[in-house]
C-alpha cells in the first residue's frame, strides 16, 4: 500500500471543514494511520516546504514567504494516508493548487475560489485548504518530516477487502 502525506491548513482548521474533508479520503477507502494537531515553527515549514518540496526555486521566494507566514496563522491537522496508488488518488481529489481552476467536486473546487492574480495583487498566500504530497518521494520524506515511525498505525478495517484488495 502507498502512503502519502495531507496537512489541513489554517484556513481549514478555522472554517471547521475539517471533518467533512477527512470524510471523503474516508468514503473513497483511503485508510488513516496517522493524524495530529499540530503548530509547527517557521523552521519546520523551511524544512517542509523548501528543503523537501524546493518552493522557492518553483514559486518563487515572494510566494515562499506569503506561505510561511500563512501557515503559521493558525494550528494543521497532518495526516497520512494509506491506500493504492494513494498520492496520485489525494492528488486528484485535492483539486488543482489554484482554488478558481480546480473542478467542482474536488475538495478545493468545492470549498474554495480564490484565484493567484487576487492573492498576488494584495500579496497575500491563497487559502487553498489542504496540502497533498505531489509524488510517492516527496510523500516518503515529508511522512518522516512530520511523523516518527511510532506514530503511524497499521490495522485492518473492515472494508480493506474492498478499498485494498485484501483477501
Amino acid at each position: 500500500m502507498e502512503r502519502t502525506l495531507i496537512i489541513l491548513k489554517p484556513d481549514a482548521m478555522q472554517r471547521a471543514i475539517a471533518g467533512e474533508i477527512i470524510t471523503r479520503f474516508e468514503k473513497v477507502g483511503l485508510k488513516i494511520v496517522a493524524a495530529k494537531i499540530v503548530r509547527p515553527s517557521k523552521e519546520e515549514y523551511y524544512h517542509h516546504y523548501e528543503t523537501i518540496g524546493k518552493m522557492v526555486s518553483r514559486r518563487g521566494r515572494a510566494a515562499f514567504d506569503v506561505t510561511l507566514e500563512f501557515m503559521q496563522e493558525g494550528p494543521v491537522m497532518a495526516m497520512v494516508l494509506e491506500g493504492i496508488e494513494a498520492v496520485s488518488l489525494v492528488r486528484k481529489m485535492v483539486g488543482e493548487t489554484e482554488p478558481k481552476s480546480a473542478n467542482p467536486g474536488t475538495i478545493r473546487g468545492d470549498f474554495s475560489h480564490i484565484s493567484f492574480s487576487f492573492a498576488n495583487t494584495r500579496g497575500i498566500s491563497i487559502p487553498n485548504l489542504i496540502h497533498a504530497s505531489g509524488d510517492a518521494e516527496e510523500a516518503k520524506q515529508e511522512i518522516a518530516h512530520w511523523f516518527k515511525d511510532e506514530e503511524i498505525f497499521e490495522y485492518e478495517t473492515v472494508h480493506d477487502k474492498f478499498t485494498q484488495g485484501k483477501k
